[in-house]
């Protein structure tokens, strides 16, 4: 397990809120947000996901840097046995998603509004039945590539932490951030890629909603990929 001192210590990049909320969005941040927020414990042990919720589940899926959270929000309605646990450091993202558990009636929604590294560092083994990544920063210049969401380190929280067989999403319409995503995720041997054909990564499932992000990326003639992954099954 990485030092969570250190991680607690290094910086998230970019702003923390962006424009003033309205008082009607603080007034919806202040009264929803102590409800469905996760605080982890400094000295406590792994907090299984169940724990931060109030009701029987089926499974738990976790989706690091949520934006405005109009994906989560979208899961969450069309899964209510799933208990959808979102990250999201940038008050403004953190509000969005707040507005959609308040305006759909989302029990299934639990909000972390810290660095992501802290509480997947907190969850216990095997514990996640489906992962998502869905249009990180690019951090597109050499010297910030050690802030990409997607590192080696990452990678192997994320392959302790999901379940055998688990999904793991990550969408990007940055291609050469695309580029380092297969090479970090081809070199950990504990995922399989799904791709029979390029459609597989050139198209957006079904089941995989759009964000407001993706919408305007696409409105801007930019082409997306999306690449899914397998957790491998463990030997016994």
């Amino acid at each position: 397990m990485r030092d969570l001192e250190k991680i607690r210590g290094s910086r998230v990049y970019g702003r923390r809120q962006g424009p003033a909320l309205t008082k009607a969005r603080q007034a919806r941040l202040d009264e929803w947000l102590p409800k469905i927020e996760i605080t982890l414990s400094a000295q406590g042990p792994s907090a299984a996901p169940e724990s931060h919720f109030d009701l029987s589940l089926k499974d738990h899926w976790l989706e690091i840097g949520f934006g405005k959270g109009e994906h989560l929000a979208a899961q969450a309605k069309t899964h209510p046995d799933i208990g959808m646990i979102g990250c999201e450091p940038f008050l403004n993202g953190v509000s969005g998603l707040v507005d959609l558990v308040d305006q759909e009636n989302l029990a299934n929604v639990r909000i972390f509004t810290d660095d992501a590294r802290l509480l997947m560092d907190s969850l216990p083994d095997r514990s996640i039945g489906r992962g998502f990544i869905l249009f990180p920063d690019p951090w597109p210049k050499a010297r910030h590539h050690k802030r990409r969401m997607v590192s080696a380190g990452n990678i192997v929280v994320l392959s302790r932490i999901l379940k055998d067989g688990a999904e793991l999403r990550i969408g990007t319409d940055h291609m050469e951030y695309c580029r380092w995503i297969m090479a970090h995720m081809l070199e950990n041997p504990d995922f399989i890629w799904i791709s029979d054909s390029p459609d597989d990564w050139r198209r957006r499932p079904d089941d995989w909603p759009a964000s407001r992000y993706e919408i305007k990326s696409l409105a801007q003639g930019r082409k997306s990929s999306y690449l899914r992954f397998i957790r491998r099954p463990r030997s016994t």
